[in-house]
């Protein structure tokens, strides 16, 4: 799909998810006004998730085909997980702290999705730092295979842990939501599944460019010699 098409997509489910957010959808009993986070909380972490598959996808496709088109798949992935994942953090803090009383719960599932975070943060410091295009691939790669190992356990602790997380409450086995909070929730997940296409498609295309100019300026500089 087209970015533009993607940008409108994202704009126009936009407003009418605020609306059912801090609308429409109820006051949570027990927890108020800042429950709400919950509707940005979980796309956000899922979107974590989504950013480790993909780049995971990417690595391993690099790995069998050495090509770099999916290196730089695995690059915007990488990319696209440490913006998610810190708009995410930064919701758990504000929302762990008037209900928990701390900032942060270093608990199964926080210390893995930190975990996780700071895969994403080495993937692009790796590549930032390391001059060496075929290095920058192979041993992103190994961030993507890292990154992907951290999802399942991660997801699986508030089954498998004592964890200060609630149980499951939209997973498998959980308590469920208030009929009128489904709307907000969806609601939620189908506009920040259209900012992430369109800022991933975007950074793929923004990638490829990059990659031309970087090529380019070694030819000139190879010339000039």
């Amino acid at each position: 799909m087209k970015p533009r098409i993607l940008a409108i997509l994202a704009l126009a489910t936009m407003i009418p998810a605020l609306y059912l957010i801090f609308i429409y959808a109820p006051i949570e009993v027990t927890q108020g006004n800042v429950q709400r986070i919950f509707y940005f909380h979980v796309p956000l972490a899922t979107a974590g998730y989504v950013s480790a598959a993909l780049m995971f996808i990417g690595s391993l496709m690099y790995l069998i085909k050495r090509d770099l088109k999916w290196d730089r798949f695995a690059a915007a992935a990488g990319e696209m997980g440490v913006l998610f994942l810190t708009a995410q953090l930064w919701t758990a803090i504000h929302w762990a702290k008037p209900i928990w009383g701390i900032w942060f719960a270093f608990d199964s599932r926080g210390t893995l999705q930190l975990v996780l975070y700071l895969i994403f943060i080495s993937s692009v410091m790796l590549r930032a730092y390391l001059p060496d295009r075929e290095k920058q691939a192979k041993l992103g790669a190994v961030f993507g295979i890292l990154a992907m190992m951290d999802v399942p356990f991660n997801y699986l602790s508030i089954y498998l842990f004592r964890t200060q997380h609630p149980q499951p409450v939209v997973s498998p086995g959980g308590g469920g939501l208030d009929p009128q909070m489904w709307p907000a929730f969806i609601a939620g997940f189908v506009t920040l599944s259209f900012v992430y296409a369109y800022l991933f498609v975007r950074r793929i295309e923004l990638a490829k460019v990059e990659e031309e100019v970087d090529y380019l300026s070694h030819v000139a500089f190879s010339h000039d010699l």
